[in-house]
């Protein structure tokens, strides 16, 4: 169901530098390039990540209660790509763990202050 979804930044270089790290971790590579943006994935035919600059040239800002998660398939890769953001300068924003039966993540922001979650659900998690 889901296409896509984009978070915007400030400042693109520096949001580019960060995501082609941080994804990198999961395998994800540049599928697309634009004038505005870029976007990450796996292949073209699954949902995409994209970082922009807004359309109507306004200042980026981060929306409350928005947040954008990345699933894996294993506990272990959660804690890399976790470990991975705060490393090149994300915020801690939970730290991983077990979040309930059957569901362990970790979450952070990026250097814009978007909110983002690593998750690894059912046997995964165990």
């Amino acid at each position: 169901m889901i296409g896509y979804v984009c978070v915007g930044t400030n400042d693109l270089p520096r949001a580019t530098k960060f995501y082609d790290e941080l994804l990198a971790v999961i395998g994800a590579k540049r599928l697309m390039e634009f004038e505005r943006g870029y976007a990450w994935g796996v292949s073209m035919d699954q949902p995409a990540f994209s970082v922009v600059t807004p359309f109507d040239q306004q200042p980026a800002t981060v929306g409350n209660g928005v947040m954008i998660a990345f699933v894996v398939d294993s506990k272990d890769k959660v804690a890399a790509l976790h470990k991975k953001a705060l490393e090149i300068g994300a915020k801690d924003e939970g730290a991983v763990g077990p979040r309930g039966p059957g569901f362990y993540a970790g979450y952070f922001r990026d250097l814009d202050g978007n909110k983002l979650n690593v998750f690894c659900m059912g046997p995964h998690a165990a």
